[in-house]
C-alpha cells in the first residue's frame, strides 16, 4: 500500500460553483450566505490561509484544508451551497457539495454542512448587517464539516492500488526498465512497456489506480477507505527474460554514446532471454526499424544455396558492382583475391558478389528465403514487436540493394537474433517474451533443408575464424556471426548503423548487436558483441 499523506504542499487548478440562501429574504442569512461563499471559494481555490482566516479557528482550518487539497491534488474542485437555514442561538447551517476530479481516482463527491456563526464583538442591532460584512460572520470550523467521514485527527489521502510485479524466468522482479515500461505517477496506470500491456493484469481490473481514503494523520495508516471497489489483487506477468543475461547484456552496452540495443534468445524455444537497450525508454531492441544491412546476407545466402550454390563455388569480389547505373562498393572498396569462394565472399561480407549474383534469384527468391525464418508473419510475442519486412522485388536496383539489406528490407534486433536462432535450431521458433499470453506461436510456412543449414553455420563460423567477426576470435562456446554495416538517410557519405548478429556452438543462445549510427559491423558493433560474451562466461 503506497499512500501520500503530506501536510502542505501545491495547490491546483479549480473551478468553484457557490449557490446562496435561496433568496430568503433574511438579511442575516444573506450576509452569512456571503461569508460562507467566500470561505468555500477560498477553499476549492487551494488558498488553506485565506479559508482558515474565515473560520473560527483559522490555524486547524488551515492546516486540514492544505493537508486534503495537497494530499488529493483534485485538478478541478467545485462547491455549491445551498439554502441557509437558522437554527436559533447556533448560528446558520447551509448544506454544501464538494465535487473534486481528481487525477487517478476519478471523480469524488460528497455532502456535508458548515454553520455560520456571528464573529464575537460584533453588534447585535444597528449597523450589524453592515459590520457582518465587513467580517463580522465567520464559519464554525470542525473536522467533520471539511469531510463527515472524518473526525479530528484524521485527513484524507490517496491510496495506490497495489500492483502486482513482472517476474523474470526465476520468478524474481524484472529489472530491465525498457521492457517493464512506465506506471504514471499522477493516475497510476501502466502507459509503456509490459506496464501499460498489462495495466488490467497488474492492477487487478480496478476501476481506478487510486482510491481516496481516511487515514490518522499522525501515523498515515488508513482507516476508512471512501472509494474504490476494496482490494483488488493483480497477477504478476511472467517473461522469459533470464536475469544473468540480461545482465550481462546490460553491462555490455555501459559507456556506450550511441543508441544501441542487444537481444539474446534461446534457439531452442524462441524464449527471449535479454532485451536491452541503451538509454532507456524506446524499446529499440523489439520494436525497432532498421536497415539489417550485412547481416541480411544469411537471408540472402539462404536463398542463393537453395538456388544450388554451393559454400565452395567461385564468388569473384570487385572493388564496385554497377546496375543501371547504380554504383555498390564494398567497406573501404576492398577485394577478395582471384579463386575466393561464396564461403570467402560470406565471411569478409562482399557486397559487390552478392550484387552481382542477383541474377540467380527470381522477383521474390529473397522475400521467400525469409518466410523460412518468420518474416512476413505477425509474431504473437506477449508484448509490442516489429517482426520484419523483406517485400518482393519490383525492379533489379531494388533486388540489388535488397541482397545486402539495404533498399526496403527492415528488421528489428529481434528479428536479426530470431534468423540466427533459426540458423543453430535447423527450425524457426517464433520468440516469446510473455508465455502466459500468448495464443498462438506463428509458424514459417517453410522449412530450412539439412544441407542449407550445414552450409549456413560452417560460413557463419569462418565470419570468425577468418573474415569479419575476427572480434570475437579465441573466445569460448564456439561463436558463430555475421557483421553488417547498414546505410541510411542522404548524406554523402551515407551515415551506417553497425551491427553484430550470431549464436554459440556450445550452448542454447543465440544474439544480436545493433549501434544506431555506430559505424562498422566488424569493428564497432563486434567489440560490444565480444564484450556480452565474455560477460557470460565469467
Amino acid at each position: 500500500m503506497a499512500l501520500a499523506v503530506l501536510g502542505g504542499g501545491g495547490y491546483w487548478g479549480y473551478t468553484t460553483l457557490t449557490g446562496d440562501d435561496g433568496g430568503s429574504g433574511d438579511p442575516e442569512v444573506e450576509e452569512a450566505a456571503k461569508a460562507l461563499t467566500t470561505f468555500l471559494d477560498a477553499w476549492a481555490a487551494g488558498d488553506a490561509k485565506r479559508a482558515g482566516s474565515l473560520t473560527d479557528t483559522p490555524d486547524n482550518a488551515e492546516s486540514l484544508i492544505k493537508s486534503v487539497m495537497t494530499n488529493l491534488k483534485p485538478s478541478k474542485t467545485l462547491i455549491e451551497a445551498g439554502r441557509g437555514e437558522r437554527k436559533a442561538e447556533a448560528g446558520i447551517t447551509f448544506p454544501f457539495t464538494v465535487r473534486m476530479i481528481i487525477p487517478g481516482a476519478g471523480d469524488y463527491s460528497w455532502k456535508s454542512k458548515a454553520t455560520v456563526l456571528e464573529a464575537k464583538g460584533a453588534k447585535s442591532s444597528g449597523a450589524a448587517g453592515d459590520q457582518r460584512a465587513g467580517g463580522k460572520w465567520q464559519v464554525e470550523f470542525n473536522t467533520s464539516m471539511v469531510n463527515p467521514a472524518m473526525v479530528p485527527g484524521q485527513t484524507l489521502a490517496l491510496k495506490s492500488q497495489e500492483r502486482a510485479a513482472i517476474l523474470d524466468a526465476n520468478g524474481e522482479e524484472l529489472r530491465a526498465g525498457s521492457v517493464v515500461g512506465v506506471v504514471d505517477p499522477k493516475s497510476g496506470k501502466g502507459v509503456s512497456g509490459l506496464e501499460g500491456r498489462y495495466d488490467k493484469q497488474l492492477s487487478g481490473g480496478a476501476g481506478h489506480a487510486k482510491s481516496v481514503v481516511v487515514v490518522d494523520r499522525d501515523s498515515g495508516s488508513v482507516v476508512k477507505n471512501l472509494t474504490g471497489k476494496g482490494e483488488a489483487k493483480g497477477t504478476p506477468v511472467r517473461t522469459t527474460i533470464d536475469p544473468r543475461v540480461q545482465e550481462a547484456a546490460a553491462a555490455a552496452l555501459e559507456g556506450v554514446e550511441k543508441n544501441a540495443a542487444i537481444v539474446a534468445i534461446d534457439p531452442s524455444n524462441g524464449h527471449i532471454l535479454a532485451a536491452a537497450n541503451r538509454p532507456g525508454g524506446m524499446n529499440r531492441a523489439l520494436e525497432g526499424r532498421y536497415p539489417p544491412g550485412s547481416t541480411f546476407k544469411v537471408v540472402t545466402a539462404t536463398a542463393l544455396l537453395q538456388e544450388g550454390m554451393k559454400p565452395s563455388d567461385r564468388a569473384d569480389c570487385p572493388k564496385f558492382a554497377h546496375v543501371n547505373g547504380q554504383q555498390f562498393e564494398n567497406q573501404d572498396q576492398f577485394v577478395l583475391p582471384a579463386g575466393s569462394t561464396f564461403r570467402d565472399s560470406f565471411a569478409h561480407s562482399c557486397n559487390t558478389f552478392f550484387v552481382n549474383s542477383r541474377a540467380k534469384l527470381p522477383k521474390e527468391g529473397l522475400h521467400d528465403a525469409a518466410a523460412a525464418y518468420g518474416i512476413g508473419g505477425n509474431w504473437d510475442v506477449g508484448t509490442i514487436t516489429y517482426d520484419g519486412s523483406v517485400p518482393v522485388s519490383t525492379s533489379d536496383n531494388d533486388k540489388a540493394a535488397s541482397t545486402i539489406g539495404q533498399a526496403r528490407v527492415e528488421a528489428s534486433p529481434l528479428v536479426m537474433a530470431s534468423i540466427a536462432a533459426t540458423v543453430k535450431h535447423g527450425t524457426f521458433q517464433q520468440p516469446v517474451l510473455v508465455p502466459d499470453a500468448v495464443k498462438k506461436r506463428y509458424e514459417a510456412p517453410t522449412r530450412l533443408e539439412q544441407g542449407v543449414l550445414d552450409s549456413l553455420r560452417d560460413m557463419m563460423r569462418a565470419t570468425v575464424t577468418e573474415g569479419a567477426g575476427k572480434a570475437l576470435r579465441g573466445l569460448s562456446g564456439e561463436p558463430h556471426a555475421k557483421t553488417g554495416t547498414a546505410e541510411f538517410g542522404s548524406e554523402t557519405p551515407p551515415r551506417t548503423h553497425a551491427w553484430m548478429i550470431g549464436y554459440q556452438g556450445d550452448r542454447e543462445l543465440a544474439w544480436s548487436v545493433l549501434l544506431e549510427d555506430g559505424g562498422s559491423g566488424g569493428r564497432d558493433a563486434g567489440p560490444i558483441a565480444a564484450k556480452f560474451l565474455r560477460n557470460l562466461t565469467g
